[in-house]
């Protein structure tokens, strides 16, 4: 990934998708193939049973690319370019959000059953990981 793009990605590329469903009178079926998505799916993970009050995200990521999905509940995400910011609600299991790298995030305020569906374009590395939100405004500058 260049540092040029890292740079300019915006809050503005921060994108709600639409997940295909059919829907049926015996439930409903969303499916996620990979040309929905602007990546390959290499890792998946999902966050549950948040605590009332607690928050998670708090970095952002020099190369990764995820797509965040509420499958079940709701909660918000904050999205923060390092200039401007902006406030998502998921709360449907057909539509998700689209996180480019450069992008600090929040998420914070999950219902009580909750769960975030994390579709990541990258195996863990930590070192694509910047944690201090000090370090993230000096990246971006």
């Amino acid at each position: 990934m260049s540092k040029k793009l890292f740079k300019h990605n915006t809050i503005k590329d921060c994108q709600i998708l639409d997940i295909p469903k059919i829907e049926d009178i015996r439930g409903n079926l969303a499916v996620i193939e990979n040309d929905l998505l602007p990546f390959k799916i290499k890792r998946v993970y999902f966050l549950y049973n948040v605590p009332t009050g607690a928050y998670r995200g708090g970095h952002a990521h020099k190369e990764q690319l995820e797509l965040l999905i509420a499958v079940s509940g709701s909660f918000e995400v904050t999205v923060d370019d390092g200039k401007n910011k902006k406030k998502f609600i998921l709360n449907r299991p057909d539509k998700a959000l689209l996180l480019p790298q450069g992008i600090w995030r929040e998420l914070k305020d999950f219902s009580q059953g909750s769960v975030c569906l994390v579709l990541n374009s990258e195996k863990f590395k930590e070192s694509d990981y910047i944690r201090e939100y000090g370090e993230f405004i000096l990246k971006k500058s």
